[in-house]
């Protein structure tokens, strides 16, 4: 379910918006637009849905019309033409009034720059907004110190903001986002000024809160391994439009254009894809349904080296390598438990590759689970090589 819709949004920068308006819906380019007019096309027909719940990173170089996107979502910027839903409103159409009731309840915003009062105290800081909703001095600063205490900063609260870390600031400035308990957190580059160490620190624990907290977060970046580490899904920008919407692996795997490759080219994918991606769908014997002769022609007439032995719950329990059964054959032992080895690895289909490398010392392929824990299939060593040891695809794949 969408929490944040937007239709044909545009945006044009400049003294006169609707001559440019009218050019380029006939047609002329960003360039032809400014060389004519003067103005500045910044957002360029743009739709997009953003679900509920989702983390959302919408990145680009300079310019692409990222942080102009995010600023129009709160009505910080007013666009020229075009639609935002947020909960089935459109707030393109608001007056002030109901557009202030949305940012101090529906969006909260935080900035590259922390935006603190460096006159108020941590926790003076944190209750801003509820001070602006009118909320009674007690009950806002309990709120803001429960948030405090989710970011782990309640030892900070009498402090000013000059006795802070840049990273421990940002997490003043998400504490008092948190704070107004908004359903939708608006982040425009908000680890970027911070040294590398801690703004990976940041990155977890925004993760960490995300599961818990549960929020529509759409977050501007124009680093891809922020985007890629962070993201359900990542929007990329170019001259003020969405070339491609993806998840992490399909924009790694899947790049749409030359201007989407570039961003990806270096990326480690070990670190991208998931294990899901490069499963292999296997035959899998379910324990005292089939004798050892049966199971034994299976993997012959399907070419198949090994197999796995499900329970009636179609859970791994064991595992069989094609000659295990065929001495078993010979030696007329017909019971499957009896040869089985339990001894084999199981790796969840949502963990990326190179969390399971060590995997296979053994030799045997992990068996593959899904979230109830049922078979999928297998992994191999050889397709995860195929696919990380070689390039990226080249632009004229892509094309």
């Amino acid at each position: 379910m969408s929490k944040i819709r937007i239709e044909h949004l545009i945006k044009i920068y400049g003294s006169n918006p609707r001559i440019a308006l009218s050019l380029f819906q006939n047609g002329a380019q960003r360039n032809e637009i400014l060389e004519e007019t003067g103005q500045v096309l910044g957002i360029a027909d743009v739709s997009l849905e953003i679900n509920a719940g989702e983390i959302l990173v919408v990145m680009g170089l300079s310019g692409s019309g990222k942080s102009t996107l995010v600023r129009c979502i709160n009505r910080l910027i007013k666009p020229t033409s075009g639609h935002i839903y947020i909960d089935g409103e459109d707030i393109v159409q608001l007056n002030p009034h109901r557009i202030r009731q949305i940012r101090l309840n529906k969006v909260s915003m935080v900035f590259q720059n922390f935006g603190l009062f460096p006159h108020k105290t941590v926790v003076e800081n944190v209750e801003y907004g509820l001070q602006v909703k009118g909320m009674s001095k007690r009950k806002r600063r309990q709120k803001a110190l429960e948030n405090l205490a989710t970011v782990g900063l309640s030892q900070w609260a009498n402090y000013l903001p000059k006795s802070l870390s840049g990273g421990m600031q940002q997490r003043v400035g998400l504490a008092r986002a948190l704070a107004t308990d908004a359903g939708i957190l608006l982040m425009d580059e908000p680890f970027s000024a911070l040294d590398p160490l801690i703004r990976g620190n940041m990155q977890d624990e925004l993760l960490q809160l995300q599961k818990k907290l549960n929020k529509t977060i759409v977050f501007i970046s124009h680093d891809i391994q922020e985007a890629l580490r962070i993201g359900d899904r990542i929007a990329v920008m170019k001259d003020g439009c969405i070339v491609q919407v993806s998840t992490p692996e399909e924009l790694v795997t899947q790049p749409e254009n030359e201007y989407v490759h570039a961003f990806v080219q270096d990326v480690n994918r070990a670190q991208i894809l998931k294990v899901g991606s490069l499963t292999r769908s296997i035959y899998a014997c379910t324990v005292d349904q089939y004798s050892i002769e049966s199971v034994w022609k299976r993997m012959q007439t399907q070419q198949q080296q090994h197999i796995y032995i499900v329970d009636q719950y179609n859970q791994p329990i064991g595992y069989l390598h094609l000659s295990h059964l065929e001495t078993a054959i010979q030696q007329g032992n017909s019971d499957i438990t009896q040869i089985m080895q339990t001894n084999f690895s199981k790796v969840h289909e949502n963990v990326c590759l190179e969390s399971i490398f060590h995997l296979f010392q053994t030799g045997i392929p992990p068996a593959v689970l899904d979230d109830a824990g049922q078979f999928k299939g297998v992994i191999e060593a050889s397709d995860i090589l195929a696919n990380i040891g070689s390039l990226n695809r080249t632009i004229e794949e892509v094309n």
